[in-house]
């Protein structure tokens, strides 16, 4: 007797949603003492070579057990783990903390400052309100941020 191997409508709709529309790349496993990562291929303005300057290293299988699926056979990444146009790599915890740092909390302090001063100049220039300019707390508040957050303990590695 022949087995049916026909799909019903429910296996077909779930194939076609997991086929065409996967949202999300397998978590990468922890490498101690690095911040593991997808990169991109296809973006100019951030390149897998510019990453490597900046301390990145593309994640060989054998760096990741249970990878082994994901060994890109040719071209440039070859022997390196990959998924479609996206590279598995790694950095340095000290790399990571200072560039996470430095985006996510010393740059937006920086902003958060330069609005503040802008807000007084404008008011400066309209004919010397600054003594009636009355910021309130949160405004006043701008660009005097907490310390840093330690960036890898926020995302469990350590």
């Amino acid at each position: 007797m022949a087995e049916n191997r026909e799909l019903s409508d429910s296996e077909r709709r779930e194939a076609y949603r997991k086929g065409l529309y996967q949202s999300h790349l397998p978590d990468l496993p922890p490498i101690p003492g690095h911040h593991v990562c997808w990169l991109t291929t296809t973006n100019p303005k951030d390149s897998i070579a510019g990453r490597m300057r900046l301390g990145y290293m593309l994640i060989k299988p054998s760096e990741v057990p249970g990878m082994e699926y994901a060994n890109v056979k040719t071209g440039d990444y070859a022997g390196y783990v990959g998924i479609n146009e996206m590279l598995a790599a790694k950095i340095p915890l000290d790399l990571f903390e200072t560039y996470m740092s430095i985006s996510h909390h010393e740059e937006p302090l920086a902003e958060e400052a330069a609005i503040v001063a802008e807000v007084l100049k404008q008011a400066e220039a309209t004919g010397g309100l600054i003594g009636k300019v009355k910021l309130e707390d949160g405004t006043a508040q701008l660009g005097k941020g907490p310390a840093a957050p330690r960036f890898a303990e926020e995302f469990g590695e350590s």
